[in-house]
C-alpha cells in the first residue's frame, strides 16, 4: 500500500493539471485530443486518490465543481473595478458621432477599434488570486453585485485554476454567462415533460440558473461563458485590448472567436452590419455589437463618465418588424396580480421564431395606439423579448373590428379589479387568486415574513398543483401524509417542515403584516404600522384618513391597505389564520411594557461577515425588536458596524469614515442589556 507522501501529492497534482488541460481543449477550444473514455479514466483515478487521501483535496480540483450546501441568500460584494454599463448607439450616424468624440478627446492619435459580438446573457465578474478562482459575482449596480461563486464553479468553461505559471497575483475578469439556443430548447422540452413552467428565452434561463440558491440545480443547467475583459490590480504589461484577449485565451478562458480588429470606424460599422443577418446562424443570442478603443493607454486617458466608459459603445441591432392580424385580446394575470392585455395573433415568423402573441402592456397603451380585435398591426421583436404591437395599420380596417374593454373583475378568480391612482396597471388584490397563489405563498414563507424553513419553490409548486393548498392559510392545515406524498420529500423533511410551520405562528405582528403581501407594504412599513396598530384587528379597521397621517405611510400605501381589507376573500383567509393561532398582536398594556426594552431605538446597524451564533436574519430581527434598524450600506449615519468572520468591503469603509466597529461578543453585550 502506498502511504501518503510527496509522491502521492505530486501524482494528484499531475492528474489535475492533465484534466484541466483536457477541459480547456474540450470546453474552451472545442478541440479535444483524447477520447471520452480516456478522460473518464483520468477523472476516476483522481476521484479515487482524493477519496483515499482527503488531506490533499483542493477547492481548485476539477472534482470540486459541485459539492457545497445550498445558501439562504446571496451576499453582496464589491467589484475590484466598477462594471460600467455601455452607452448605446442605434444607427451609423451615432457610431460616427462616437468616433468624433473619441478624436476630440485624443487628437492626433490613430484610433483602431476592437469589434465584438454583444452576447445576450448575464454579466459576471470573476476574481482569481494566485491563479485560483476565489470569487464570482453578478454585475449588480456596477459597483456591487451578488456573490454567486458556488454556482459559477459548476460552469465548465470557467477555469478553477488558470493554466501556465507566470500568472499575476490578482486578476478580475468580466464576461457573460449564456445558454445556447439548442440547449435552451432541450431544457424547455424537458421542463414541459415534467409539467414545469417554461423559460421565456435563453437569457432568462441563464440568469435564473445562475441565481439558484442550490448550486446543484445550477450544475444541471447547460451554461456557458465568454470572457471579454480583464483588469490587473497589481499592474500589467499589455499595450492593447487584443493582447489582453489573447492572453486570456492562453491561460484558460473562453473568448468569443468572432472578434475583429478594425482600422477605423467605417470598418467597424461594416463589420457590425454584417452580423445583423449572420446572427441567425449562431447557436446563441446576440443583440448587437460592442466597439472598443484598442489602446489601453488611450482608454485610460479618455476615462469614463459616472455611468459608462468613453472608449466603448454598444451598437444595438434594429428591431425586426412584420405585420399580422389581431385575432383576439386576452388578459393574463401575473404572479403579483398585475393584469396584462395580450394580443393573440395570426402566426407569423419574426427573428427566427414563430410568433402568436404580443404584449399590449396596459389599458392606456391600447387606447393610445387604438388597437382593436381584428386589426392588422405592425409588431416588432427587439432584444429577444416577447414581441410588442408597434402600431395599427389603419388603412386595412374594414369596419368589423371590435374595441377592447378592460374587465372589471379578475379573469382568474372573479375578484374586483382595482387600478391605483397614478398607475397604468390594473390589479387583482385577492389572496386566493389562482394566478398569484404560488408567489403569495413564497412571499408569506420568506425569511422577512413568516420564515418557514424548508418551504422552497419546488415544494410550493407541488402543494399548489396537487390542490393541497389554495391560499396561505391552508399551510396550517397540512398533514404529515400530505407532505410525504410529495416528490423528494422524506419523512424527516416532512416533520421538519411541519415544525417550521408551527413555529411560524409565533412570529411578530410585523412579520405577519409583511407576509400578507399587501402591495407597497414592505418590511420597514410593516414595523411602522405596528407602532400605531397593536393588533391586526385594529389595523384592518383603519381608514384612509388615519393611515395617511402616519409618518412614512403615504397615500399610495394607505389606499393599497384599504383596498386589500375590502376584499372579502382576504378577510376570510385572515379569519382562518386567526383560528389556527397566528400572532395577531398584543394588547396595548403589553405593548407599553415591551417599550421598556427598546434600547436600540433610533440606532442604525450594518452587518458584515459571518456571525458564529446568529444568522444574518436572526441578528436583524433582534435589532429590529429592540427598536434599531439594519441598513445595507455604511454611512456617517451608521451607529455600529457588526463584524463577523471574513468581513467584506463594508468593514474597510467603516474604518475609513470612522464608524464604530464592534465584534460579535460586543454585539451580544449590547443586546443583553
Amino acid at each position: 500500500m502506498i502511504s501518503p507522501s510527496n509522491n502521492i501529492k505530486k501524482k494528484i497534482e499531475e492528474l489535475r493539471e492533465k484534466i484541466r488541460y483536457h477541459n480547456y481543449r474540450y470546453y474552451v477550444l472545442d478541440d479535444p485530443i483524447i477520447s471520452d473514455v480516456e478522460y473518464d479514466q483520468l477523472m476516476k483515478e483522481l476521484i479515487e486518490l482524493e477519496k483515499k487521501y482527503p488531506q490533499y483535496i483542493s477547492s481548485s480540483s476539477p472534482t470540486q465543481r459541485v459539492g457545497v450546501e445550498p445558501v439562504s441568500e446571496f451576499a453582496t460584494v464589491r467589484h475590484i473595478t466598477p462594471m460600467f454599463s455601455l452607452s448605446n448607439a442605434f444607427s451609423d450616424e451615432e457610431l460616427i458621432a462616437f468616433d468624433q468624440r473619441i478624436k476630440k478627446l485624443v487628437p492626433q492619435q490613430k484610433i483602431d477599434y476592437v469589434v465584438e459580438l454583444k452576447i445576450d446573457g448575464l454579466a459576471v465578474a470573476l476574481v482569481y488570486e494566485n491563479g485560483i478562482f476565489t470569487r464570482g459575482a453578478t454585475r449588480g449596480d456596477g459597483i456591487t453585485g451578488e456573490e454567486i461563486t458556488s454556482n459559477l464553479r459548476t460552469i465548465k468553461t470557467i477555469p478553477l485554476k488558470l493554466l501556465g505559471k507566470d500568472i499575476p497575483y490578482r486578476i478580475e475578469v468580466y464576461g457573460e454567462v449564456y445558454m445556447k439556443k439548442s440547449d435552451f430548447e432541450k431544457l424547455n422540452e424537458e421542463r414541459m415533460k415534467n409539467e414545469e413552467s417554461l423559460f421565456a428565452n435563453p437569457r432568462n434561463a441563464s440568469a435564473g440558473s445562475v441565481r439558484q440558491l442550490d448550486p446543484r440545480i445550477t450544475a444541471q443547467r447547460p451554461l456557458d461563458t465568454f470572457i471579454y475583459r480583464a483588469t490587473f490590480p497589481e499592474g500589467h504589461n499589455f499595450n492593447n485590448h487584443m493582447e489582453v484577449l489573447n492572453y486570456l485565451k492562453k491561460i484558460g478562458f473562453k473568448v468569443n472567436p468572432h472578434i475583429k480588429l478594425c482600422q477605423d470606424i467605417k470598418e467597424s460599422i461594416n463589420y457590425s452590419q454584417e452580423w445583423i443577418e449572420k446572427r441567425e446562424d449562431l447557436d446563441y443570442e446576440i443583440d448587437g455589437m460592442v466597439i472598443k478603443v484598442n489602446s489601453l493607454s488611450l482608454r485610460e486617458e479618455m476615462g469614463s463618465t459616472t455611468r459608462s466608459p468613453r472608449w466603448a459603445i454598444a451598437y444595438k441591432f434594429p428591431a425586426q418588424q412584420t405585420t399580422t392580424k389581431v385575432r383576439d385580446i386576452i388578459v393574463q394575470v401575473g404572479r403579483t396580480g398585475a393584469l396584462t392585455p395580450v394580443a393573440t395573433l395570426e402566426p407569423v415568423r419574426i427573428s427566427g421564431s414563430t410568433v402568436q402573441r404580443a404584449t399590449l402592456h396596459n389599458e392606456d397603451e391600447i387606447k393610445r395606439k387604438d388597437v382593436r380585435i381584428g386589426d392588422t398591426v405592425l409588431i416588432q421583436k427587439a432584444g429577444e423579448v416577447i414581441p410588442e404591437v408597434v402600431k395599427v395599420v389603419i388603412e386595412k380596417r374594414t369596419g368589423q373590428e371590435k374595441e377592447f374593454i378592460m374587465p372589471s373583475e379578475c379573469p382568474e378568480c372573479g375578484a374586483k379589479v382595482f387600478r391605483p391612482e397614478g398607475e397604468v396597471v390594473s390589479r387583482c388584490n385577492s389572496l386566493s387568486c389562482p394566478a398569484q397563489i404560488k408567489e403569495r405563498i413564497r412571499h408569506f414563507a420568506s425569511r422577512d415574513a413568516m420564515d418557514i424553513e424548508g418551504l422552497g419553490p419546488a415544494i410550493i409548486d407541488q402543494l399548489v398543483e396537487k390542490g393541497l393548498i389554495r391560499d396561505i392559510s391552508d399551510l396550517y392545515f397540512l398533514k404529515r401524509d400530505d407532505l410525504i406524498s410529495l416528490e423528494r420529500m422524506a419523512e424527516k423533511s416532512a416533520d421538519n417542515l411541519l415544525v417550521a410551520i408551527e413555529k411560524s405562528k409565533k412570529k411578530s405582528l410585523a412579520h405577519l403584516i409583511y407576509g400578507l403581501g399587501i402591495r407597497y407594504v414592505g418590511v420597514h412599513s410593516s414595523e411602522v404600522i405596528t407602532r400605531y396598530y397593536t393588533t391586526l384587528y385594529k389595523f384592518r379597521k383603519a381608514n384612509l384618513e388615519e393611515l395617511v397621517k402616519i409618518n412614512e405611510i403615504g397615500p399610495k400605501i394607505a389606499e393599497s391597505i384599504v383596498l386589500f381589507f375590502k376584499e372579502k376573500d382576504n378577510l376570510d383567509i385572515i379569519e382562518k389564520l386567526r383560528k389556527v393561532g397566528l400572532n395577531f398582536g398584543q394588547e396595548e398594556e403589553k405593548r407599553e411594557k415591551g417599550k421598556e426594552v427598546q434600547i436600540l431605538t433610533g440606532k442604525q446597524f450594518v452587518l458584515t461577515g459571518t456571525l458564529k451564533d446568529f444568522t444574518r436574519s436572526q441578528a436583524k430581527e433582534i435589532i429590529s425588536e429592540l427598536g434599531g434598524r439594519v441598513t445595507s450600506t455604511v454611512s456617517k449615519k451608521t451607529d455600529y458596524v457588526v463584524v463577523g468572520d471574513d468581513p467584506g468591503s463594508k468593514y474597510q469603509k467603516a474604518q475609513k469614515i470612522g464608524v464604530p466597529i464592534i465584534n460579535e461578543e460586543e454585539f451580544k453585550k449590547i443586546i443583553a442589556k
